[in-house]
């Protein structure tokens, strides 16, 4: 399922973040699109010595490739939207727009 009112390259970062989610079966999945189109998709890291959200690690990934800014970045999970502190690291990156969508693709904020 996916948003009409999106334009298609907002689908695309929402339909990323729901397959690499049900592929790991986390409880989340994200991606963020950078200033130049390329995407990066993760989803949350729960290891003893290492806790992640899954937008922390899609900003992580773009940072450490060179990304200078982020275009968008979309959230799906079952919860209620982003932590503060994923909502800063998509600002750090700057990122204004951030999609938050349920499991079915359904937008659920923007």
């Amino acid at each position: 399922m996916s948003d009409t009112s999106l334009g298609p390259e907002d689908n695309k970062i929402i339909v990323l973040a729901r397959s690499a989610r049900a592929r790991n079966g986390a409880a989340e999945g994200a991606a963020v699109r950078d200033e130049t189109g390329r995407t990066y998709v993760a989803t949350n890291v729960a290891l003893p010595s290492l806790t992640l959200s899954a937008l922390q690690v899609a900003v992580a990934m773009a940072a450490s490739s060179g990304a200078e800014s982020l275009e968008a970045a979309a959230l799906v999970t079952e919860g209620e939207g982003p932590a503060d502190a994923d909502a800063r690291a998509v600002r750090d990156l700057g990122g204004r727009r951030l999609l938050v969508a349920g499991p079915d693709g359904t937008l659920r904020q923007s």
